[in-house]
């Protein structure tokens, strides 16, 4: 089977944590349908090492400009303090070329700010942090907003910024990463903490323990 690539937008002061769970899940085989079959690729603006919000320092595999829909799954943009100053404007580039030929693309906290900017958002159901946050994009999709932790609407997935965990079930859901039964298992034990719940996600999956 080819492995088929989700690729990670990675940029100076990236939110660590916003894209964790999501990254994390694709790259584990551990409970998935077909294990293996999507690999994480970061991409960042050049080649150059970049510092994350938690100061950890990340050597992106390529660059966002050779990133095409056509050889990608997905392309994920996590939050950071860049987005709300305008920045990144070829990432969200990448992504209005993604949601034009129907490819996926999942923001999170302050990307969905920058998706706002560019209009990405006025005819899409999409959520952010608050209402009040994306309002300041002086977009025009107010009426689509959605006061959840996470949205999918067609092939656009939006989250807030607390809600890592929701935002990695849409991609989960989208990418069809587990089987339905594994998938809400997974999502329980994550999203509730109780550990009992781990128990339920084996189960789903056949796993005799």
């Amino acid at each position: 089977m080819n492995s088929q690539t989700v690729h990670l937008f990675v940029f100076d002061t990236m939110a660590d944590w916003e894209a964790a769970f999501a990254i994390a899940g694709i790259n584990n085989p551990e409970f998935q349908v077909a294990p293996g079959r999507y690999n994480v690729v970061t991409a960042g603006l050049s080649r150059e090492p970049i510092r994350t919000m938690g100061g950890m320092r990340v050597e992106p595999d390529v660059t966002i400009d050779e990133v095409t829909p056509e050889a990608s799954a997905m392309l994920i943009l996590p939050g950071g303090f860049t987005w709300e100053s305008g920045k990144n404007p070829e990432a969200i580039e990448k992504a209005r070329e993604f949601l034009a030929v129907g490819k996926p693309v999942a923001a999170i906290c302050a990307a969905t700010l920058a998706l706002a900017r560019a209009g990405l958002l006025d005819e899409r159901d999409h959520t952010s942090n608050i209402a009040e946050y994306i309002a300041r994009s002086g977009y025009r999709g107010a009426a689509r907003y959605r006061n959840v932790p996470a949205v999918t609407d067609g092939n656009l997935i939006t989250a807030s910024g607390i809600a890592p965990v929701d935002f990695a079930y849409e991609i989960f859901k989208m990418l069809g990463v587990y089987s339905e039964p594994v998938l809400e298992a997974w999502y329980a034990l994550f999203k509730t903490c109780d550990a009992s719940k781990f128990y339920e996600l084996m189960s789903a999956a056949g796993v005799k323990g």
